[in-house]
């Protein structure tokens, strides 16, 4: 049964995402765009292009999955921070269930009214209310949002809460662990963003030369447009070109 927050949206799933009307124009147009760059610098022919029809599915789910590995990523440094604002209210002496009604204020002067995070807090203090008790509803939050961080925190929560453990020493042992673990994946990432653009840029090389070519030599490729060989020989070229922008994101994507 789905329950509705403060902020009158029901609880949400982080493995799922919808798109607005204006991303879904977006990236649309972004694929739609790709699909004529590829048609004119492999095949030149429109029907190739009616074969890449399928393509924005598989553009779009694709796009899916980055924009749910970056909300779930934002969720979990924004986690950081509400767990540090729960540590110090729990060792100003706020029993938990009130340190959560403490946290979400501190957390609306960081961040906007419709993050994720402060949603979540939102619908915990109104179930709160409602008597549901804090380690459930941090155990469902665990569950819903799929961040291992938060998973684990949940766990240890509701295991510590049910047998009575010393829940301002859990809050800020956990705090501060994932607090490290952040900063290290930050270092990973200010170190990468250099590899990632010269990754970025290599990538569209092969393609800025095609386009060279047929902008300033247009008969020096035409042997390859407009015959079986030709086609062949393209899309052996196109699939070496994606396999090789694949492998590239995946090297320099580096997991903590």
């Amino acid at each position: 049964m789905k329950k509705k927050e403060k902020t009158g949206n029901i609880k949400k799933n982080y493995g799922e995402y919808h798109f607005s009307g204006k991303e879904f124009l977006k990236y649309l147009g972004e694929c739609v765009m790709l699909c004529f760059v590829a048609d004119y610098l492999f095949y030149e022919s429109p029907w190739v292009l009616l074969l890449m029809i399928p393509f924005p599915l598989i553009f779009m789910k694709w796009k899916k999955q980055q924009c749910i590995r970056e909300r779930k990523k934002q969720l979990n440094y924004q986690f950081r921070d509400a767990l540090n604002a729960m540590s110090v209210a729990v060792q100003a002496g706020y029993s938990v269930e009130n340190a959560v009604c403490s946290c979400t204020r501190d957390l609306e002067r960081l961040y906007a009214s419709d993050a994720d995070i402060v949603r979540e807090f939102h619908y915990m203090e109104s179930q709160q209310k409602v008597s549901v008790p804090i380690e459930e509803l941090f155990f469902d939050f665990g569950e819903r949002s799929g961040v291992e961080d938060i998973e684990n925190f949940a766990a240890v929560f509701y295991t510590a809460k049910r047998t009575g453990g010393d829940m301002g020493n859990v809050i800020q042992k956990v705090a501060r662990m994932l607090g490290d673990k952040i900063d290290v994946k930050k270092e990973i990432e200010a170190t990468l963003a250099a590899k990632k653009s010269e990754q970025r840029i290599m990538s569209f090389m092969p393609a800025g030369i095609i386009a060279y070519l047929k902008i300033t030599s247009p008969g020096f490729l035409s042997t390859l447009y407009g015959n079986p060989f030709g086609v062949c020989a393209m899309t052996v070229c196109f699939g070496i070109y994606i396999f090789a922008y694949w492998m590239g994101t995946r090297i320099v994507d580096i997991e903590v």
